[in-house]
């Protein structure tokens, strides 16, 4: 019983060594253990939360910028360039409006577009059937004509534009059907006729100037006169598309011979108008032959620009 006890003892001091044995022994290994290596630095700062008064200009992570843009907006300086600017830019903007006035004027050319449906009817209807028309005078309130959508007889460029879009479809689909269409033959047509109303609005501006003749005309004027010649020129091309070459010529005489009338009543009577000093003198004769020049002149850019279209 002695002998068991005093074992028992023997091994319980043996485990209690053991244990404080195991808690301060280190060993020697582990002086030469390689330590983690650091996270490499980032290539570029992060800058996203605005700067600030630390090393290197860069605010801290999480810190308010809001301070910074309440500081930079109290500083006098900061409102001074910013006013200035502002001057800058006001300034420039009424330059450009000056400028494109002296050329464009914005109010003329609201005017020439102030249409509406029963206007366009009966203006084409007027284009197409002039002869029963009886006053050709341009109405005026105040001395200030009245727009298109109230005076049949005023000139317009919506009908015109229009027009020109339609012309330049129908030359197309035209050439397609024909099977020689090709968007450098559909540009030629468009650019054509383009050039040719230029060309004929600048013929009038230097027969005005040479002949001294008082007029009223305005290039807005002129270019709204010459056209009304795409609405001929689109009445024609269809009628030849539907039926054929006879069609064709029956429909251009008919449309060419209505312009003409249309021009001569709309430019002596709207736009040209009698001598101030009464009678038949030079300058009426002269606003006469340049009136029956400009009308005669339609049927040739009629023809020129449509003939080909039709086969």
């Amino acid at each position: 019983m002695t002998l068991w006890i005093w074992r028992l003892r023997s091994k319980n001091s043996g485990t209690c060594r053991a244990a404080r044995y195991s808690g301060t022994y280190k060993p020697t290994g582990s002086k030469h253990r390689a330590r983690a290596a650091p996270d490499p630095p980032p290539l570029f700062d992060d800058t996203s939360g605005g700067y600030s008064s630390q090393a290197g200009g860069y605010p801290a992570p999480g810190t308010d910028v809001a301070f910074n843009v309440n500081h930079l907006l109290g500083d006098p300086m900061a409102n001074m360039a910013v006013a200035y600017g502002s001057s800058i830019a006001s300034h420039g903007k009424n330059m450009v409006h000056k400028e494109l006035h002296r050329f464009v004027s914005v109010n003329k050319l609201k005017y020439f577009f102030a249409v509406d449906t029963t206007y366009v009817a009966k203006k084409l209807g007027l284009l197409v059937f002039p002869y029963t028309h009886q006053n050709w005078e341009v109405q005026y309130s105040r001395d200030v004509p009245l727009p298109p959508r109230q005076d049949l007889n005023a000139p317009d460029l919506y009908i015109p534009t229009m027009a020109f879009i339609t012309y330049v479809l129908l030359a197309g689909m035209a050439l397609g059907i024909q099977k020689r269409f090709s968007p450098e033959m559909l540009g030629l047509c468009a650019s054509t006729a383009l050039v040719w109303v230029v060309m004929e609005v600048l013929a009038l501006l230097l027969g005005i100037y040479v002949a001294t003749v008082r007029s009223d005309l305005s290039t807005f004027h002129l270019l709204a006169y010459s056209g009304y010649k795409y609405v001929g020129m689109i009445l024609s091309v269809l009628t030849g598309l539907l039926l054929g070459s006879d069609g064709y010529y029956v429909a251009l005489a008919w449309t060419s011979s209505a312009l003409m009338y249309f021009i001569v009543r709309s430019l002596r009577t709207a736009a040209l108008g009698p001598d101030s000093m009464g009678g038949l003198g030079a300058r009426q004769r002269l606003q006469l032959y340049l009136t029956l020049g400009a009308a005669a002149f339609q049927p040739l850019i009629i023809y020129w620009l449509t003939f080909h279209l039709v086969r």
